[in-house]
């Protein structure tokens, strides 16, 4: 191992530096060499895998086959990023920040050459990593979490040397069930494994139980309510089985899907702060809360949910790309803020649309709000005119007040970007008897009169109405 020292970045010029090479690093590195030139900013970018700047969102699609080129994921190549002067050192990762010294020790993993860079400005933008449980067997080839591109291209290295055609998916949660849809794609026989009573745990159980039924009618086994204990191996080392308390599942691949963590052992270890959920925390621009020349972005921070008030953790490539945004232009010297989110979020397993904004029911318990909910029935367009399929809108709204709280939504083709309407009202702090006046647009081909979601507003207004009367 040798260690080589990198100076400052000298002539007067500010140097920025990047860890992490995906949508939050990236976009900030790009905005920020937008507002300043070469001459006045200096940039220097980490990242510890082979791609940057890629699609992690698409990773199941390509895995099912929708997505045949992997390339297709990904925004910018490295040497795009080099063209533009930023100095993106690709399987290199930071294993230190020195804040006192402001300078971080990175090491190229090919050769094992350590080297530390200085910095005046920096940005955390580490991500997430896959939970992977403590559990016998479970880094066993063929067990796979999906987070990364080069995850991905491991699990599809998997599934083409495979002789068997069994897959467990352990997690029900987004990526759960999106790989179980990219399994059931590819031909295989897939098992859902799930610690909750009803898949999807970022919807309330009733609507969970829409999603397991459209599972199981995609011929999806769904084990719910059940712990996995062990992972069995057969002789050659491979995956075999997956054990729960009750049963064995055999398993040619497993994909874990149990969710993610915000990836911040390197911001702990050098002391910056970290919230309830794990991940750091940074004023309105992105700053770090204490330290005025360090930014954070994407799944490594915890948020303001603008609904209840409180700090969540929520890992979407959406945010992540608003992150950038702010950091860049305020390390380019302009002024940007991230105020919060209400936590939307829309997914499918074949041709079931899941989609949700703003708190469950029991979100809403937690931040001591008092509310009414309600669940419609209705049709993504009008009921006589080809095509119209049927959906579930569930909405919450705060007793006497009647603000909207939030808007679950399972159903067919049409169904999931509802959500978006829901979305703008939560953000704008709207009442469901407000949202009912709502212009939206109107055919036949492409609504009922009443929208779904319109609907269900006017039943949530009648129920807050009789709750306050």
């Amino acid at each position: 191992m040798s260690m080589s020292r990198t100076s400052g970045s000298g002539g007067g010029r500010e140097r920025l530096v990047v860890i992490g090479g995906d949508a939050a690093g990236m976009s900030a590195a790009s905005q920020a060499r937008r507002l300043r030139g070469p001459d006045e900013l200096e940039i220097v970018a980490f990242e510890r895998g082979n791609f940057a700047s890629y699609s992690a969102c698409g990773i199941p699609y390509w895995v099912g086959g929708d997505v045949t080129d992997r390339d297709r994921l990904v925004a910018r190549t490295p040497e795009e990023h080099r063209e533009r002067d930023i100095d993106l050192r690709m399987r290199t990762e930071v294993t230190e920040i020195d804040v006192a010294g402001a300078r971080v020790r990175s090491r190229e993993l090919d050769t094992g050459t350590e080297a530390w860079t200085s910095y005046d400005k920096l940005v955390i933008a580490t991500g997430a990593r896959p939970v992977r449980p403590d559990l016998p067997g479970i880094d066993a080839p063929g067990v796979h979490g999906v987070q990364t591109l080069d995850d991905g291209q491991a699990l599809l290295d998997t599934l083409e040397r495979s002789r068997g055609r069994r897959a467990v998916v352990v997690g029900a949660g987004y990526i759960g069930v999106e790989m179980a849809e990219a399994l059931i794609n590819r031909g295989y026989e897939v098992t859902v494994v799930n610690r909750g009573k009803e898949p999807m745990s970022t919807l309330d159980p009733d609507m969970g139980r829409l999603v397991h039924t459209a599972m199981e009618g995609l011929g999806i086994t769904m084990v719910d309510d059940a712990e996995v204990t062990k992972v069995l191996t057969g002789d050659d080392g491979r995956v075999r089985a997956v054990v729960t308390d009750d049963a064995e599942y055999p398993a040619d691949v497993v994909v874990l899907g149990i969710g993610v963590r915000p990836e911040t052992a390197l911001a702990r270890a050098a002391g910056l702060p970290v919230g309830d959920h794990g991940g750091l925390l940074t004023d309105l621009a992105m700053r770090v809360r204490g330290h005025e020349d360090i930014w954070a972005g994407g799944d490594c921070v915890e948020v303001l949910d603008l609904v209840s008030g409180s700090e969540r953790h929520i890992a979407l490539g959406t945010h992540a790309n608003k992150h950038g945004q702010v950091i860049g232009t305020n390390v380019g010297g302009g002024y940007a803020t991230f105020p919060g989110v209400v936590g939307t979020a829309v997914s499918k397993v074949c041709d079931l649309e899941i989609a949700r904004t703003g708190l469950r029911e029991k979100d809403a318990h937690r931040a001591g709000l008092r509310f009414e909910t309600v669940t419609v029935e209705s049709t993504s367009r009008a009921g006589y005119y080809p095509g119209a399929e049927f959906m579930t809108v569930k909405m919450l709204a705060e007793r006497r007040t009647g603000r909207l709280l939030g808007v679950q939504i399972v159903g067919r083709e049409g169904a999931g970007k509802r959500v978006d309407v829901a979305a703008v009202a939560l953000t704008a702090g709207m009442t469901v008897e407000r949202m009912t006046t709502l212009d939206l647009g109107y055919a036949p081909p492409f609504s009922p009169v009443w929208d779904p979601v319109l609907v269900a507003a006017r039943k949530a207004t009648a129920k807050v109405r009789a709750g306050a009367s």
